[in-house]
């Protein structure tokens, strides 16, 4: 245990007092990383240099939570503006590369690592903590990543149900595409919200353009056309395909809570 602290209190000390040397230990480590420091820094006001000292620091003290937070925060920041994992990966394995040179030339001047035991609990201590960083960090960024992608989905989702007001009383929607069991769900909270918030009487639903919808999802349509019902506004169905009426007859689901018609161009003509 003495050695670890010894060795700790030397890798900050020599960090502090040859600060210039570090960092171009550093950059001589990562090559493909040291072009772009600048580049990082104005994209994503990332100091990597500042970064690695404070992930030294929690290493060699054994700062487990910090590291972890740090981790963490390092990961959404790098899935926030792109930066690519594999710029990531050669940084830190930098970093551990260039924190083993400081040990063994304080070890060479100094003669504080006894034996290869001693050696060993040490090389466990820091490697260890170098794979926590990374784990946290492919985690934290992973994450991240999937709830950007998933808010951007249903942003384009959202916009792929578009509501058009035709007049004070009546809307048209006109769904495109492959309806699945993620869509549909969208579908019904732009519909239902929409309906509440623009008080439509008369929702138009053209379904000409639909290219698929599975059972499942003709199942949970029929349940919209329900909500759509209870909220006091009236659904007409224009444009269903053949096969889309095939799959309703033999599944025995008949739209009770709407009006089926011919087409769109029909339809409009009636009401307007």
């Amino acid at each position: 245990m003495e050695t670890k602290l010894i060795l700790k209190t030397e890798i900050m000390d020599y960090i502090y007092q040859n600060g210039e040397i570090f960092d171009n230990m550093l950059l001589s480590e990562a090559t493909n990383v040291s072009g772009k420091i600048k580049e990082i820094l104005d994209k994503g006001n990332i100091d990597l240099l500042k970064n690695a000292r404070k992930l030294i620091f929690y290493v060699v003290e054994q700062n487990d939570s910090e590291l972890v937070a740090f981790a963490k925060q390092e990961g959404i920041a790098w899935a926030t503006y792109s930066l690519t994992l594999a710029l990531k990966l050669e940084w830190v394995q930098a970093i551990r590369r260039t924190v083993w040179q400081i040990i063994n030339s304080i070890d060479e001047k100094q003669a504080i690592i006894t034996g290869k035991t001693e050696y060993s609990k040490l090389e466990k201590l820091i490697n260890d903590r170098v794979d926590q960083f990374l784990n946290n960090f492919f985690l934290s960024y992973s994450d991240y990543k999937d709830k950007m992608i998933l808010q951007q989905r249903e942003m384009v989702e959202h916009l792929s149900v578009p509501i058009i007001p035709v007049n004070s009383m009546l809307s048209v929607l006109p769904l495109i595409g492959t309806i699945d069991s993620y869509r549909i769900i969208i579908i019904e909270e732009k519909i239902l919200n929409d309906i509440a918030k623009s008080r439509i009487q008369t929702l138009v639903i053209d379904l000409s353009g639909i290219a698929m919808m599975e059972m499942d999802v003709i199942g949970y349509f029929e349940k919209i056309l329900a909500g759509i019902s209870m909220m006091g506004c009236k659904a007409i169905l224009t444009g269903i395909r053949p096969d889309l009426v095939k799959k309703m007859v033999h599944s025995g689901i008949r739209f009770q809570h709407a009006e089926t018609r011919g087409t769109l161009q029909e339809t409009l003509k009636r009401y307007l």
